[in-house]
């Protein structure tokens, strides 16, 4: 009896940790459908000040190297600490949060991401690479969709809201952002 009691009291902790999985994902779909929506809406106001870009992207590598490091792969920065760009730091670091996300995804275990930056005097221009397995051709004019899901993904996870979230972003900051990709050599965001 006292091991049958054991191994319900191990099956229900499985079921309730699976559970509690399930939950934070529903979470940060309805959440990541609530900003795409209060985006559309105009109803963010973007709080907008001069951020140093070295500063931002530290921020973003922060929040992924556990992972990176897990999987033996290497997130690198590169651009100049001088480098200033006006926006809403905390809108930036989530969309590009959201690529190196993806890149980590896609990308197999001891790959590298690469996140650049530079300025010119009409722009300043952030780019995150990585050597991952690349997105099929037909799907690049589609992954700036919602809910779009690429028929050659043999992924499982993710449901198409973080790069129209991003691209959603970057438009409201008056940027734009295109992919260039090569599968199974890697992508490139600008």
């Amino acid at each position: 009896i006292i091991e049958s009691h054991r191994e319900d009291a191990g099956a229900v902790s499985s079921f309730i940790q699976k559970s509690q999985r399930e939950i934070r994902r529903m979470e940060d779909v309805i959440y990541t459908l609530l900003k795409l929506a209060r985006l559309d809406a105009g109803m963010i106001q973007m709080e907008k000040d001069s951020e140093t870009v070295a500063l931002l992207m530290q921020d973003v590598l922060e929040r992924f190297e556990t992972w990176a490091g897990r999987e033996h792969k290497t997130i690198a920065l590169s651009g100049k600490e001088e480098t200033v760009l006006f926006c809403d730091a905390l809108w930036i670091s989530e969309a590009v949060g959201n690529i190196v996300k993806n890149a980590l995804e896609h990308t197999k275990e001891g790959g590298r991401i690469t996140v650049k930056w530079s300025q010119s005097p009409l722009m300043t221009q952030i780019e995150i690479s990585d050597d991952g397995k690349g997105i099929h051709q037909e799907d690049l004019y589609n992954i700036f969709k919602r809910f779009y899901r690429s028929r050659f993904s043999t992924e499982y996870h993710g449901i198409g809201l973080g790069l129209p979230l991003t691209k959603a972003i970057v438009e409201a900051h008056g940027g734009t952002i295109y992919v260039d990709s090569i599968p199974g050599v890697g992508t490139t965001f600008t």
